[in-house]
């Protein structure tokens, strides 16, 4: 029996996040002693003080905020294929209203799913937590409490690659290599993203570097699951 997920069920998205703040000493003294203490173990084997290691906040959603999501979708015009790409970036509260808004509408069905790379670890429970700091419902596919494993509606494609190997981890950027999936060239990577939204204040670059990858992940996934890759000419960027 093929038990693979229709296409057009599967939400693809990928987040950016930054430091909550733009340095350590605008937080405040509790904040701080907080992010000492979560971060010990982590700044031990370099020898970096908490301050020296705040780059890094972006990555815990207790000390970081989302700029970016970045989701795409496969659907049919007629029997022309396309992958719709769209962004929510800005205040972090109200892009998360409209990604809320934009799950609640489409994507909340038993058949739906949420697909990103290491998504399991990192992009969907960072959604949902930034969603509870503002105190936002969260939509029925980050809804996990009492669910079986089975029933969670996740496909993360980092897992997949695994197949039951724990201890192997792959980039995205190694996946596409991996399956010959043409890169466009960045002029980033994720280190840069804090850097460009503080210091260069550059949303729209880092709201492109995004949306690459929403692509990128499209494309892994389809080679998962031995589909045709998609062509330029599908890919539609939408406001």
């Amino acid at each position: 029996m093929n038990t693979t997920p229709s296409l057009e069920h599967i939400l693809f998205l990928d987040i950016e996040t930054v430091p909550e703040e733009h340095s350590f000493d605008r937080l405040s003294p509790r904040t701080q002693e907080l992010y000492a203490a979560k971060t010990t173990y982590k700044r031990k084997e370099d020898g970096l003080s908490a301050a020296e290691y705040y780059t890094h906040a972006g990555i815990w959603a207790e000390f970081g905020k989302i700029i970016c999501i970045s989701v795409g979708y496969l659907t049919h015009i007629g029997k022309k294929r396309q992958f719709r790409v769209r962004s929510f970036s800005g205040k972090e509260v109200e892009l998360l209203e409209q990604f809320q808004e934009l799950l609640n509408s489409h994507f909340s069905t038993s058949q739906h799913l949420l697909c990103a790379h290491n998504g399991k670890e990192f992009d969907f429970p960072y959604i949902a937590r930034r969603m509870l700091k503002h105190q936002l419902p969260l939509p029925k596919l980050l809804q996990l409490m009492g669910k079986k494993p089975w029933e969670i509606q996740h496909l993360d494609t980092l897992e997949l690659f695994k197949f039951g190997d724990y201890k192997h981890y792959t980039s995205l950027k190694l996946l596409a290599h991996f399956f010959d999936i043409p890169s466009p060239k960045d002029d980033m990577d994720g280190s840069d993203v804090a850097r460009v939204y503080y210091e260069e204040n550059d949303l729209a670059r880092i709201v492109r570097y995004c949306e690459k990858d929403v692509v990128t992940l499209a494309q892994v996934y389809l080679k998962l699951v031995v589909e045709p890759e998609l062509s330029e000419d599908e890919i539609i960027t939408v406001a």
